[in-house]
């Protein structure tokens, strides 16, 4: 089930969601603390977090699902997002070094083929990110949030789910562990309380990120079905920028 793009947009812009994002925010940068030299993709609702990446990245682009409508960002240059099936995403092959999935699995209807186009877009070697709500945690069950909408998952489900897809999970981070309501002082102690439950109540956390690297070694590669893709122009002119070949040979990304 997805949430319309308003309600989550309106979320991200209260003093909760801001508070939110920036505690999921550190645990993401903890994860992914270089993105020099990166192509970085984020599907679902992910722009928020993007945000950050876009300072070191060498591009950072939007995909957000048909079901839940799609916001312009950034605001203060060309748009940088594309409206797309879920599970048609209209980007090259091995095009993508990062993908950062947020508040898009728990809406899709097929989250294997989801994740079957998250693994075609990815470069070899590319990683995955995924944030989704926890199964156990408190955040699940405020309407309020669009962490309580959809199927959230425990860190046991995401990571099962992950190695179907021929991802092999990497390291975890739980986030959110302060109750999903504002109050003045949570401004003060949040990080510190995340801290202290990642150390001590990780099941209990809000969200589970989880990162995962693709794997090209567990099945053959001539039996992986690759589609032709139509892409508009002005979505080939976003991904691939003047002069841009996938398939290419280029400096590899700092991991």
């Amino acid at each position: 089930m997805w949430l319309d793009v308003i309600d989550v947009r309106a979320f991200y812009a209260s003093a909760l969601g801001r508070l939110a994002r920036r505690l999921v925010m550190r645990r993401l940068r903890d994860l992914w603390p270089d993105l020099r030299g990166c192509r970085v993709l984020g599907l679902g609702y992910a722009t928020p977090y993007l945000i950050s990446f876009r300072e070191d990245a060498e591009r950072a682009l939007a995909a957000m699902p048909g079901g839940q409508g799609v916001a312009r960002w950034p605001d203060d240059g060309p748009g940088l997002v594309c409206l797309s099936e879920e599970s048609s995403l209209p980007f090259p092959d091995r095009s993508i070094d990062r993908l950062l999935l947020v508040h898009c699995l728990e809406g899709t209807p097929e989250p294997r083929h989801l994740l079957r186009e998250c693994w075609r877009v990815l470069a070899d070697g590319g990683r995955l990110m995924v944030v989704v709500a926890n199964r156990r945690g408190l955040w699940a069950r405020a309407e309020h949030s669009p962490f309580a909408h959809g199927r959230p998952y425990s860190e046991g489900q995401i990571s099962r789910l992950l190695r179907d897809s021929l991802f092999a999970p990497l390291a975890s981070a739980p986030a959110l562990f302060m109750p999903p309501f504002w109050w003045r002082l949570f401004g003060a102690f949040a990080a510190g309380l995340d801290r202290f439950g990642a150390s001590w109540f990780p099941t209990f956390a809000g969200v589970n990120i989880i990162e995962a690297e693709k794997q090209i070694y567990a099945v053959p590669w001539d039996a992986v079905p690759v589609r032709a893709r139509r892409m508009s122009a002005a979505v080939r002119r976003i991904v691939a920028g003047d002069g841009f070949n996938p398939s290419s040979e280029r400096t590899p990304p700092v991991r």
